[in-house]
């Protein structure tokens, strides 16, 4: 791990590279180019360069100044990492703090140059870096790496095997998905597409693999015309047999490199559709002589609504990990005062947990156990150097999630070790409180997803609280935690493809955090189903998909209506009887236990 004086030498090299380019700014993005969330180490360049992991942040360096824009999530975390660098946290968000580029719009002199690596800018965020720059003079310059000279040990990029998703896990077929694809095509007058986004291409053709930490992917572009259908990867991660299936689908292999070739091909009459947020514009160089179309990739909204045996294959898997789950807080609330238990021990004793079960394959994320104080930060991650011990009186907050083959899960528990006080079970039930407000939430289908957001912070809002992350994002089949084109959170921008539509999943999973006490999140995944039709129209409620005990001892009884109470006990009676039959033992104990009625 780097320290301080490792950072110090990495700044000073940049700045030296970048005088020597005839550049004043260099732009360190949390992006690869197939504009992942999570990425792997050749792209970790802002990592490198400050010491900060966190997964969200942008670091601009300049001669004279280093700073790490991060949001509230991060705060913290970038205080503790950055301290000593020379890198300042820049607290992304705050009323009195600009934007990366507004900042540098307003500190640099007309004429300048600022560096950002155009093979991890999306064309999007390209056209706003040069609106805010322009604006002032600058000029932004993407056709280059200013880190490339410096970063001499740069990993390679990962080259791990690709696998068919296959039946019963799989529930349509690469024909169909293609079918859906080139219609969605025609109605944007395009005769070919280009996919660089790493989910879409796994969708598309029914594939898996393991390139991206957390996320079942592969590195790979796709091109698809309205004949033939391209994928662009390493040919070593692919087997014979494979291949030959893919032929039989009208899908040929290429070479990854070769995207950019077959980009420059075409013509000047070929119309290509791109999505400017999910499209790199360093790729889009090579397809300069193509007419362009921008739109949504079609994909992400084709898969962000799963089918009906889509769905009864995540109910299984919620089964599954609710079991897991059963088995691991039976352990924990034995464990305690029995063993020492630290904030790493929860992260492998819940993986192991998930590991005893039908189907899993990974974490659907890293793993998040965070202790009292910790908790406070809402993205915070123990490791060796930094971790605490679950001990004396305090709130743990345990957010975590499985990829299984019939599945994604991601869910957030806060339970209690030793005594609970009442300004906790105040700050516990108020987020309660907001997350059974959105589970009962009745709504016109189609309603913009970020609109729903308020349903859920009222209560915390009536307490005089707010949270800084959003509410709810999608979440994929055996794909991405994280996953568009929905977004329950009141601060994300209203788009035409906001909408909440019937098969959509996402997670409900307000929070509370009180910095240097505790915070606390309840999370699970509910599904958008139909809830009536009516003269008004058609509405849409929400089923809820996570099965696992929410623990009532952290629960100010008096703070919740019977309306409210009833729905707890319905939802814990619909656990046990869910679970009950997939576990024994101990973990049985505890689910009878903790699925009492209040």
């Amino acid at each position: 791990m780097a320290g301080p004086q490792d950072i110090a030498e990495r700044l000073r090299a940049l700045r030296a590279a970048l005088r020597d380019s005839g550049l004043h700014a260099y732009v360190a993005l949390s992006s690869d180019p197939h504009l992942s969330e999570y990425l792997p180490e050749r792209w970790q360049g802002r990592q490198w360069l400050s010491g900060f992991d966190g997964s969200a942040g942008t670091l601009v360096v300049t001669d004279g100044f280093a700073g790490l824009w991060t949001d509230s999530r991060y705060w913290e975390q970038a205080d503790n990492a950055l301290a000593n660098t020379g890198i300042a946290t820049m607290r992304a968000g705050a009323p009195d703090v600009p934007g990366p580029a507004q900042w540098l719009a307003g500190q640099l002199p007309q004429g300048a140059r600022v560096n950002i690596d155009g093979d991890v800018l999306s064309l999007q965020a390209q056209r706003q870096w040069h609106d805010a720059l322009s604006k002032s003079g600058i000029e932004l310059v993407h056709d280059r790496d200013a880190l490339d000279g410096i970063w001499a040990s740069r990993p390679a990029p990962p080259s791990r095997p690709v696998f068919e998703h296959l039946p019963p896990h799989a529930c349509r077929t690469r024909s169909e998905n293609l079918a859906a694809l080139r219609a969605a095509m025609r109605e944007h007058g395009a005769g070919w597409h280009l996919l660089s986004s790493l989910d879409d291409i796994a969708w598309l053709f029914n594939l898996r693999g393991g390139d991206v930490s957390y996320n079942p992917v592969f590195l790979s572009y796709a091109l698809i015309g309205h004949a033939e259908a391209r994928l662009y990867l390493a040919p070593e991660k692919i087997s014979a047999s494979l291949r030959r299936a893919l032929a039989a689908d009208g899908i040929r292999v290429e070479p990854y490199e070769a995207i950019a070739g077959a980009l420059a091909g075409l013509a000047e009459d070929q119309v290509l559709l791109v999505d400017p947020a999910r499209t790199t514009v360093g790729l889009l160089r090579a397809a300069e002589r193509a007419g362009k179309v921008e739109a949504l990739n079609p994909t992400q909204l084709l898969k962000s609504r799963k089918n009906a045996a889509e769905i009864d294959n995540v109910r299984a898997a919620m089964e599954q990990d609710g079991a897991a789950l059963c088995e691991f807080f039976a352990w924990f609330e034995a464990a305690q005062g029995a063993e020492r238990i630290t904030e790493l021990t929860i992260d492998e004793k819940i993986t192991a947990a998930r590991g005893r079960r039908r189907g899993f394959v990974s974490p659907s994320f890293g793993t998040i156990a965070a202790y009292a104080a910790n908790g406070a930060m809402p993205h915070y991650h123990a490791t060796e150097d930094a971790h605490a011990v679950i001990e004396g009186d305090g709130l743990l907050l345990i957010d975590s999630g499985g990829q299984y083959l019939n599945g994604t899960t991601d869910i957030t528990r806060v339970v209690p070790v030793g005594r609970v006080s009442a300004e906790q079970k105040r700050d516990y039930t108020a987020v309660l409180k907001g997350m059974i407000a959105l589970s009962q939430a009745v709504f016109p289908e189609g309603l913009a997803a970020p609109l729903l957001d308020a349903i859920a912070r009222a209560p915390i809002w009536r307490s005089g609280a707010e949270y800084g992350h959003g509410t709810g994002h999608g979440v994929g089949y055996f794909m991405n935690v994280h996953e568009g084109p929905q977004s329950i959170a009141y601060r994300a921008t209203v788009t035409p493809h906001s909408a909440m539509l019937p098969g959509m999943i996402t997670s409900n999973e307000p929070g509370l955090y009180r910095p240097g006490k505790w915070g606390i999140r309840i999370e699970n995944l509910v599904l958008a189903t139909p809830a009536c039709t009516t003269e008004f129209g058609s509405f849409l409620r929400f089923e809820t998909l996570t099965l696992c005990p929410i623990d009532t001892r952290c629960v100010d009884a008096g703070m919740l209506s019977a309306d409210e109470r009833d729905w707890l006990n319905r939802y814990h009676e619909h656990v046990r009887h869910r679970l009950e039959p997939l576990v024994d033992g101990p973990a049985r104990e505890w689910l009878l236990l903790r699925t009492q009625a209040i």
